[in-house]
C-alpha cells in the first residue's frame, strides 16, 4: 500500500530540511508537497500571474535548498523565512514590471483565484464520474490506475505493491486508462469538455 509523500504531519519543517540537508531527498519531497502549494498561492495573490507565480514558487525553493546545509533550527521558522523571500521576490518582479522603483501598495491587487461556485459543482461532476468510472474497471487494473495516477507511485513501487511484473504494470495501466477514456467519452459534453 503507497502513502502520501508527507506522511509525518507532525514533523516540523526544520526538521525535514535538516534532514535534506544531511543527503534525504525524501525529507525534500514531504517539505516540497507541504509547503510548494502555499508558496504559490502567495506568490499567485501578489504577482496575479500563475506562470510567474510559478517561476517566483521555484527560485524561493531553490534558495531554500541552497541554505538547507546551514540552516539552525530555533532561528526563524522555515516557512517564515520562506514565505519573506517570496515576498522579496515579488516586490522586485512587481518594480520591473513598472520600470522602477513602485511603492508595493500601489500595485494593484490581482483578481480572486477562488473558483467560482460553477467551476468548483463543475469539478465535482468530473470527479465524479470518473469515481464512477474507475470503480468499473477490473480490480487490478483500478488499484494500478490509481495507484499511478491518483497516488503518484512509481511503476516498480505498483508492482511491488501488487506482486507482478512491471510491464504488467505498465500493460494495466495502458488498458485502464483506455476503458476510462472510453467510458467517459459519451459525458464530454455534460462533464464541460470541449472536443
Amino acid at each position: 500500500m503507497t502513502m502520501p509523500l508527507d506522511t509525518s504531519p507532525d514533523t516540523d519543517d526544520a526538521a525535514f530540511l535538516a534532514r535534506y540537508g544531511r543527503g534525504d531527498a525524501a525529507a525534500a519531497r514531504s517539505l516540497t508537497v507541504r509547503l510548494v502549494p502555499r508558496v504559490h498561492a502567495q506568490a499567485y495573490r501578489m504577482l496575479g500571474d500563475a506562470a510567474e507565480a510559478e517561476d517566483v514558487a521555484q527560485e524561493a525553493m531553490m534558495r531554500l535548498w541552497k541554505i538547507a546545509p546551514d540552516w539552525r533550527e530555533g532561528e526563524a521558522k522555515v516557512s517564515t523565512w520562506l514565505f519573506r523571500v517570496v515576498a522579496n521576490l515579488c516586490t522586485d518582479r512587481l518594480r520591473k514590471r513598472r520600470g522602477g522603483n513602485v511603492p508595493l501598495e500601489d500595485v494593484a491587487e490581482p483578481a480572486d483565484p477562488t473558483p467560482s461556485v460553477e467551476a468548483n459543482m463543475q469539478t465535482r461532476a468530473r470527479q465524479d464520474a470518473l469515481r464512477a468510472a474507475l470503480a468499473e474497471l477490473p480490480e487490478r487494473q483500478r488499484n494500478a490506475v490509481a495507484m499511478r495516477h491518483f497516488d503518484g507511485a512509481s511503476n516498480p513501487e505498483i508492482a511491488a505493491a501488487l506482486s507482478i511484473s512491471t510491464e504488467a504494470v505498465e500493460s494495466l495501466t495502458a488498458r485502464g486508462k483506455r476503458a476510462l477514456a472510453h467510458a467517459l467519452k459519451g459525458q464530454a459534453d455534460a462533464l464541460g469538455y470541449k472536443g
